[in-house]
């Protein structure tokens, strides 16, 4: 990555020229401000290359909105969001050098680290898990112990590892006290009667559910249909959704300042979408997602919850809330007896150095990083999401 030579002259043309503006209005959330997009000179751009780990939806717009507010322009950054897959692993491509950024879960790419990969989470996005297992109601699982006997799916590619982790505490063996079933990246199965219990994120799959239309009725399902685990709250939640960063690359000054650069941008455009949340919505969907109009709505609102509010400051890294994956990841077993992690992860896995840099750049912008004021918005699902 080559040395942004106007980035000093750069950030303080927006420190001076960035004001900031009270956000919210019709979408709801925080009285918190927000900023507008300077106009900014500079000499020399760099280039960026950030790999999302799944396909363009709600989930990622605060990246999109920082590149469609101009808030990486306005950090002298000329980003590109590489689109995410099934068979792609972002940390990986990281590791490889295809990319200069990766957003991945914490026990996959510590997974990937324990593997050789040196890679860093330098920015904690999502401050929660936003995991479910979603059912019926006359199904009778309301807890991860009433998984006995059930068929509980799963999307395997590391999406499982809270799964084995609420079995274990349950004191259930996933080899043998359970059926657990290959899940598409969808509730068809669900809502076909295949399985008993879908594994869902509370921002995608469990929508999904919303928006299908129960036949018995002919109306939408509601909340009232379905029993709902949700393994953050069952203490198993792991974290998810981090920026991660070249470890090697991390020695080298120009690609550090990048990095503060490119997560005070992105923590930019995530606080900007906590105050426009449609606005945000309507981004996304005008990238191209697959997915409908409500849905993407939907997804926004609920991603916002999973960040805001950030007591320490939005990305922060609650070593806490480390330990806790780090020991699940150590302690949980899968089919085969074996677990995530086999040793604790080093010191180096993670830092907290960037995003403060980042943080305190953003307060001299005036922008809210904490986002205390922060309340969803009501979201109205429609048929397929559309």
């Amino acid at each position: 990555m080559r040395r942004n030579k106007g980035w000093k002259l750069a950030a303080g043309v927006v420190a001076l020229s960035l004001a900031a503006a009270a956000c919210g209005g019709d979408d709801g959330g925080s009285d918190s401000s927000s900023t507008e997009a300077p106009a900014t000179e500079c000499a020399e751009t760099t280039p960026v290359k950030l790999q999302l780990q799944w396909f363009t939806q709600a989930q990622f717009a605060g990246y999109f909105a920082a590149i469609d507010q101009g808030y990486y322009a306005a950090q002298c950054l000329d980003v590109t969001i590489v689109e995410g897959g099934v068979d792609i692993v972002p940390q990986q491509q990281l590791a490889d050098g295809a990319v200069d950024f990766a957003l991945s879960w914490v026990p996959k790419a510590l997974a990937s680290r324990e593997a050789g990969a040196d890679i860093v989470n330098i920015a904690q996005v999502f401050q929660r898990s936003g995991t479910l297992q979603v059912s019926f109601k006359d199904s009778g699982i309301t807890s991860p112990a009433d998984f006995a006997g059930k068929k509980i799916g799963n999307w395997g590619y590391g999406n499982e590892f809270e799964i084995f982790a609420a079995l274990t505490k349950a004191g259930l063996d996933p080899a043998a006290d359970v059926e657990l079933v290959q899940q598409q990246f969808d509730m068809a199965a669900l809502l076909a009667g295949d399985i008993d219990a879908a594994e869902a994120m509370t921002y995608n799959e469990y929508a999904q559910v919303l928006e299908a239309v129960n036949p018995e009725t002919g109306e939408l399902y509601t909340a009232d249909d379905f029993n709902v685990v949700s393994y953050e709250e069952e203490g198993v939640g792991m974290l998810q959704d981090a920026i991660w960063a070249s470890g090697e690359r991390l020695a080298d000054e120009a690609y550090r300042a990048t990095a503060v650069k490119f997560v005070a941008a992105s923590i930019q455009g995530w606080a900007y979408c906590r105050d426009n949340a449609q606005a945000c919505a309507d981004i996304v969907v005008s990238k191209g997602s697959k997915l409908g109009a409500s849905h993407q709505l939907w997804q926004m609102n609920e991603v916002n919850k999973l960040i805001w509010p950030a007591a320490g400051g939005a990305g922060m890294i609650d070593s806490a809330a480390w330990e806790r994956t780090a020991t699940l990841a150590q302690e949980t077993k899968n089919l085969e007896g074996s677990t995530v992690l086999t040793a604790a992860p080093d010191a180096e896995a993670y830092t907290n150095d960037i995003v403060t840099e980042a943080l305190a750049l953003l307060d001299e912008l005036g922008v809210d990083t904490k986002g205390e004021g922060f309340a969803p918005i009501e979201v109205t699902l429609n048929v397929g999401g559309a």
